[in-house]
């Protein structure tokens, strides 16, 4: 049995194939990497330890990697944290933030065929059955608010 490989250069090398979705999943089809996505979009998490205080307790060894290979798919970039060079801030870049459909619609399809495990999500289910177009435009403004913040012109 083939295990898929963990080196950021193995999933983005060469295409395998020439099907658009398998080419995606080589960049997403595991348990963690949306989840950073969802972090960065729904939760305004930036730092390494606000990721790993996620419910879903992601080891830091996959943390590191799936960060590295969002950054090498262009979904993901880093700047050093103000108050302490040492530490990074993460953010979406502009590829990344074009996800923010995708992961409304697994909200909308969890929320109706998961719905017993989705109460954590309740909230931004709530918000987003209330003003769809105003939903997108909060996230997106709160995402602009903190890059206006923290990057450089």
């Amino acid at each position: 049995m083939s295990r898929k490989s963990d080196k950021v250069e193995d999933c983005l090398a060469e295409s395998r194939s020439p099907c658009a979705i398998s080419n995606v999943l080589d960049i997403f089809g595991d348990k963690w990497t949306l989840l950073l996505v969802r972090d960065l979009i729904f939760y305004g998490k930036h730092e390494y330890k606000e990721f790993l205080a996620s419910p879903e307790g992601i080891a830091t060894n996959i943390l590191s990697n799936r960060l590295k290979r969002l950054q090498a798919a262009g979904v993901v970039n880093e700047i050093s944290h103000p108050e302490n060079r040492s530490r990074k801030l993460y953010y979406l870049t502009k590829k990344g933030k074009s996800l923010l459909p995708i992961l409304r619609e697994m909200l909308v399809w969890g929320e109706k065929y998961l719905p017993e495990k989705t109460e954590v999500m309740k909230p931004i289910f709530e918000r987003l059955k209330k003003d769809e177009k105003g939903f997108v435009k909060e996230i997106l403004g709160r995402l602009r608010k903190w890059e206006k913040e923290y990057l450089p012109d």
